[in-house]
């Protein structure tokens, strides 16, 4: 078994009143794997708009809700919340690249070269994708430096390709 890091306090002076520190959670959260999704839209003049995105869950079934997590200062941010929904692909483990390229910017260019069809609402899908989902905004939550865009889910599919996963910095995947 792994020995357990205490070292919380060398971040302590960046901490205020007892909260920790951007980068103190940065590093914890790094150990918590998650599975690496574009999440993509048409823009209001019909230009595919995207982004990389590990802040993705379930939220409820009854009714099929989902959540994802964007940042204010993404450049699709305002774009998508303007566009009323979403499409998530969940990316399979040969998709790494197709992370790294809407992960990057500029975010004018994302969708050039990469191959990808439309979900029931007409929003970008990722082919070759683990899984998808087609959302309609059901709610935004404004959680500091971030959004969080509840989508109601209209349509998804999946197959049984392995995931791609973030770790301690790494992608990986779900298989063997």
């Amino acid at each position: 078994m792994g020995k357990l890091r205490v070292d919380y306090l060398k971040d302590r002076d960046e901490a205020v009143e007892g909260v920790a520190s951007g980068a103190s959670l940065r590093s914890v959260m790094a150990s918590f794997p998650t599975g690496v999704t574009v999440v993509a839209a048409r823009s209001n003049g019909g230009e595919p708009i995207g982004l990389t995105v590990n802040s993705f869950t379930s939220v409820s079934l009854e009714p099929p809700l989902v959540l994802v997590c964007i940042g204010h200062g993404s450049n699709s941010h305002d774009a998508i919340i303007e566009a009323g929904g979403f499409a998530i692909s969940v990316l399979s483990a040969a998709q790494e690249a197709v992370a790294i390229r809407f992960a990057k910017r500029p975010s004018e260019s994302r969708f050039d070269d990469v191959d990808w069809g439309e979900a029931p609402s007409g929003h970008p899908v990722i082919n070759g994708a683990s899984a998808w989902l087609d959302c309609t905004i059901h709610e935004v939550i404004e959680a500091g430096d971030h959004s969080i865009l509840l989508g109601l889910t209209h349509a998804c599919g999946g197959g049984s390709d392995p995931a791609l996963v973030f770790h301690q910095g790494v992608m990986t995947s779900t298989e063997g």
